[in-house]
């Protein structure tokens, strides 16, 4: 760490994450062995959004120990380990006091880019936990404005994606489309692989219910490819049904 700074650690491994190369980013994030304890918090603060990240993909269980070795407390730690405990609760079961989390982390945000992801994440909780949707799109609009405010683009692109997901299923498709080609380019900017397929899955599903079954199929033909690659179940059973 005398020749590379944390933060440029840091940055290769969350490039790495969003590559979806979660095992390369671990290897070089634990490989790092620094003398400051600043350094060391924020190395095991990245540490555990990446395995935090690899959980959600492939529904594995790497960030447990990774979070009860981040020192200390902090917002960054509690929204990580909300967005474990939200992974649980989406495929497996118990909710956890979600929603006054949520809540907590909406109101003690310290900037507007974090008090726009909280509300992102209260979004899905709504949606997927407790099937509350104009409860979601509330907080989806609130992400997407302060996502704007802020030039966070890929929270831009989470809102844009779940609230494209109800213009689909308000049957605005046309809605929909925009939404989510939008959010499909600002995550391919961004380099955030599993989401960019989970969002092209989408689109494959649109063109579908467009008339375009030839065109579905073809795309999600490529985006269950790369999902198998990646190793994400959820993407590759969705799309495997839009193949069939």
């Amino acid at each position: 760490m005398s020749q590379l700074a944390a933060t440029a650690v840091v940055t290769a491994a969350t490039y790495l994450m969003r590559a979806g190369q979660w095992s390369a980013a671990t290897d070089l994030l634990t490989a790092a062995t620094p003398d400051d304890p600043d350094e060391r918090q924020i190395l095991a603060l990245t540490l555990a959004e990446v395995t935090v990240d690899q959980d959600f993909g492939r529904q594995t269980d790497h960030a447990s120990a990774a979070l009860a070795a981040v020192p200390g407390d902090s917002w960054d730690l509690a929204l990580l380990n909300f967005r474990k405990d939200y992974a649980s609760a989406l495929f497996r079961a118990g909710s956890r006091n979600l929603r006054d989390r949520a809540l907590t982390l909406i109101e003690e945000a310290p900037d507007d880019g974090r008090r726009g992801t909280a509300n992102f994440w209260a979004g899905a909780m709504a949606d997927n936990v407790y099937e509350q949707p104009a409860e979601a799109i509330e907080y989806y609009r609130i992400a997407l404005e302060l996502g704007e405010k802020c030039d966070d683009e890929w929270l831009v692109a989470q809102a844009l994606r779940h609230l494209g997901y109800h213009a689909h299923a308000a049957g605005d498709l046309v809605l929909a489309r925009s939404q989510w080609e939008r959010s499909t380019e600002l995550l391919q900017k961004a380099g955030y692989l599993r989401p960019t397929l989970a969002q092209q899955a989408m689109l494959a599903v649109l063109l579908r219910d467009e008339g375009d079954a030839a065109g579905s199929r073809a795309l999600a033909t490529e985006v269950n490819r790369w999902a198998r690659q990646l190793g994400i179940p959820f993407i590759i059973q969705e799309t495997a049904e839009l193949m069939a």
